[in-house]
């Protein structure tokens, strides 16, 4: 399965790239098991995805939870939450 990431704001600085194309193991099937596998990467990539750590998550340009279901072709972006003035 491949997918696309894209990284907003203070994440795409924190972990150098505003994107890229992946192909995670055949567990990985939802939101959550995305951020836990990318957690896995270590390093800086642990610190950003770190449980509590504030990272909202969309699918396929929609809001998406935890348990929400990522297909092949997917869009999922990570970024952090956002406040308007």
């Amino acid at each position: 399965m491949s997918i696309k990431l894209l990284y907003f704001a203070g994440l795409r600085e924190a972990l150098g790239s505003s994107g890229e194309m992946i192909a995670p193991p055949a567990g990985v099937a939802t939101a959550g098991q995305l951020r836990d596998w990318l957690r896995e990467r270590g390093g800086v990539w642990a610190d950003q995805f770190a449980d509590g750590r504030a990272v909202r998550v969309s699918v396929d340009h929609q809001m998406a939870e935890a348990s929400t279901p990522v297909r092949a072709g997917a869009e999922v972006a990570f970024f952090p939450p956002v406040t308007g003035g």
